[in-house]
């Protein structure tokens, strides 16, 4: 089992959640924020650096204290956002325990967080985090091309998170989105199909491009999932959420995004992730190595695992997974939207993975 580094628990500081970007980088409430790092320093400077507005909003920004001293961290949170988005907030509260409680507890890479800022009773949250870029460190985007290299150091940090998931003992708050996804009732089959319908599915096959059989198929895994073992798996492992570590400060790659957290099968994250990064020919021919490697690192920690006919027909099944969670997302740049609905539907193709949970 990899050493667990030593992470220090973000501050948690009782103030309000902010709202907007102004309340966020507003130097009172930052006071706040950062009084663990601020050590009875004041803030005397907030310099705006970079904002990053997807449905949450990424801001950088730096700090200068009354010493002199100056200081680069980013915020993550909804901000500035209609009623309809801010529903979005325990997604955030999510992340934001992650951070609190899983982080410490795990070896996964993953950016050091200063401070999180949680109203349960609202179910909003920001995260405060040290700003890795001016470190040297490299955010990739969800269109970054990946090699089967690439993709084995990613796994690598994948497996560190699941080997560790007895602690999902208790963790209740963790919870199995597979499932919930299979029951939602937001997205209706026709919003679906129409969905289905447009550029997304144009290399799609009429059985896997129908709405009908991709809700009968995640309903279909998300039972069979529910009953084998759980792990604790990062739900949204594509290249957007991943990060590369300055060469001098050994390289390497690190896990962001921690909105999906959930419990379910650990093929859930390794389908998923090797489908959205990798482009089709390049996992056609070296995901099943791919998950050869990611069986030998669980194992390398001490977890039981399948053996690898059992391991390849549930991966086979968990592409579905990725390819709903994309089917019916719309709030993201089309594009984005495009490559990896057809990356993960024509993975669903090439494994017959509706004929695998029985659906015709």
């Amino acid at each position: 089992m990899s050493q667990i580094p030593a992470r220090q628990v973000p501050a948690q500081p009782q103030i309000a959640v902010p709202r907007s970007l102004a309340e966020a980088l507003d130097p009172a409430w930052l006071a706040g924020a950062l009084a663990q790092v601020a050590e009875k320093r004041a803030i005397t400077q907030v310099e705006e650096v970079e904002v990053i507005r997807t449905v949450a909003t990424k801001v950088r920004f730096a700090v200068t204290f009354d010493d002199g001293e100056t200081r680069a961290f980013c915020l993550k949170g909804l901000l500035d956002v209609d009623e309809m988005t801010a529903r979005g907030g325990p997604t955030c509260v999510l992340e934001a325990d992650f951070y609190g409680k899983v982080a410490p507890a795990i070896a996964t890479r993953v950016p050091e967080c200063m401070a999180t800022v949680i109203d349960r009773g609202a179910q909003q949250a920001v995260t405060i985090m040290r700003d890795l870029i001016v470190d040297g460190a490299r955010f990739c985007s969800a269109l970054d091309p990946f090699t089967a290299e690439d993709a084995l150091l990613s796994l690598e940090q994948l497996a560190l998170l699941h080997a560790r998931s007895a602690f999902l003992e208790g963790a209740d708050w963790i919870r199995p989105r597979a499932a919930e996804l299979a029951q939602m009732s937001y997205v209706t089959p026709d919003a679906l199909q129409a969905l289905l319908d447009g550029p997304r599915g144009d290399n799609l096959s009429p059985r896997v491009r129908s709405a009908q059989n991709l809700a009968a198929a995640i309903k279909e895994l998300a039972a069979r999932d529910g009953a084998r073992p759980q792990f604790m798996i990062h739900g949204d492992a594509h290249a957007g959420n991943v990060f590369r570590v300055a060469p001098g400060e050994g390289g390497g790659i690190g896990v962001i995004d921690w909105q999906l957290l959930q419990r379910g099968g650990w093929a859930l994250d390794v389908a998923y992730h090797l489908n959205a990064v990798l482009p089709c020919e390049v996992a056609e021919a070296e995901e099943r190595r791919l998950l050869g490697e990611y069986l030998a690192l669980m194992r390398g920690h001490g977890m039981a695992m399948p053996e690898e006919e059992a391991a390849w027909a549930q991966y086979r099944e968990a592409v579905t997974y990725g390819y709903y969670l994309w089917a019916i997302t719309r709030r993201v740049d089309p594009p984005i939207i495009v490559q990896f609905t057809d990356r993960l539907g024509r993975a669903v193709m090439r494994h017959d993975s509706f004929g695998l949970l029985g659906v015709p």
